[in-house]
């Protein structure tokens, strides 16, 4: 974020509940329902059912929602791309994110985290047979309390710690131990790597570790919030978001943010570099909240969530651009907030979290579609 955008998309965020850590933060505005058990809520995604994507979202076949209710998002991929691994709020069944996972039909809900703290960003390794989050329940097994907003729209850092579990969420292992945030963790697609954001040194950095925690490293080093890593599909690139303010209000107003275990949301931009930290580059210089980057299989394509398009409106859509900054489309016109989006190791389908065809204001839930790659000659197929 090159400017702190202090009230200007704040009921954006607010209204249409998003999540923070990988992506974004999704804090609800949904009343709970006092009449609503856990059996209800997990019977609530016994199936997918297939929904309208907008006329002109020509990536998109075959668009199916996965869940129905509640705040559900970041959705990520297993290995075998037949299941997905999500964190979600639900009035009867969680009081703040707990970890999921579910089968690419919406069906198997199964909580795998322990149900303690709240928990974030959430992964697959590649085997497919443990998965890896953060959670605060070792600081405090009670739900932490909201951020105070009395300075605008902020997000908490939480004092996450990371872990990894089987695929049940057995056999927890602690990773970090650092007082502070540790979260926004993501594997490579060898398993050689976990890339995460810390406050441990005083900044909002990245570093990689070793699956057991070991050889940390520090691949981040300027003055802001860099976060939300991912690895390119080869594991030789990282694409992540930042905020770098080089005004000396802005600056002073980020630290001291920071000092409160606090960070605001502004503008986002987009970065790649080589997944030892060297080589950083900046993709997108658009002034806007641009988040959630992950790359398309090819490593030459980058989708994200973005509201560049309605600044000072409540709608984020997704986009597609080429690493070195070309190309730019807008992949999602609804107008409702969509993010988190990861799609497959091969490309064909895509993940992603939205408010679209909620059933009450304020949901968020997770979308499947098959990825078009080339909606020009679909065209032709379908004919006139």
């Amino acid at each position: 974020m090159n400017s702190v955008v202090q009230h200007s998309w704040l009921p954006l965020l607010i209204a249409t509940s998003l999540l923070a850590a990988c992506g974004s933060e999704v804090e609800g505005d949904r009343p709970s329902s006092s009449e609503e058990t856990p059996e209800d809520a997990a019977a609530a995604d016994s199936a997918a059912e297939l929904v309208d994507a907008e006329p002109d979202e020509t990536r998109l076949a075959d668009l199916q929602m996965l869940t129905f209710g509640g705040e559900n998002a970041e959705a990520y991929w297993n290995p075998a791309a037949n299941e997905l691994i999500f964190q979600a709020t639900r009035p009867g069944l969680t009081e703040c994110d707990q970890i999921f996972t579910m089968d690419d039909r919406g069906r198997d809900l199964q909580l795998v985290s322990t149900g303690e703290g709240r928990t974030t960003c959430a992964y697959f390794f590649p085997g497919g047979d443990r998965i890896l989050y953060s959670s605060t329940h070792a600081e405090n097994p009670a739900c932490p309390p909201p951020p105070d907003y009395s300075r605008g729209y902020v997000w908490a850092l939480y004092d996450y710690d990371i872990y990894t579990a089987n695929r049940d969420g057995s056999k927890l292992e602690r990773l970090t131990e650092t007082p502070g945030y540790d979260a926004e963790a993501t594997i490579s697609s060898d398993g050689g790597k976990i890339v995460f954001t810390s406050t441990r040194d005083g900044d909002l950095e990245i570093y990689t570790m070793n699956p057991d925690g070991s050889d940390l490293r520090r691949l981040t080093n300027e003055a802001g919030y860099d976060g939300g890593p991912f690895f390119s599909a080869d594991g030789t690139k990282i694409v992540y978001r930042a905020y770098h303010p080089t005004d000396p209000e802005e600056l002073a107003d980020y630290r001291s943010l920071l000092a409160e275990g606090l960070v605001r949301p502004g503008t986002l931009e987009i970065f790649v570099m080589d997944a030892d930290g060297s080589n950083k580059r900046q993709v997108t210089s658009n002034g806007a909240a641009n988040f959630g980057p992950f790359f398309h299989p090819d490593g030459e394509r980058i989708i994200f969530s973005s509201n560049l398009h309605a600044p000072d409106g409540r709608n984020f859509d997704l986009y597609l651009i080429n690493v070195d900054g070309t190309g730019l489309e807008r992949v999602t016109t609804h107008p409702e907030f969509d993010g988190f989006p990861m799609f497959t190791s091969d490309g064909s389908r895509l993940v992603f979290a939205s408010n679209r065809h909620n059933r009450q204001q304020g949901d968020t839930n997770v979308f499947v579609a098959e990825w078009v790659e080339d909606p020009s000659a679909e065209a032709e197929e379908a004919g006139p």
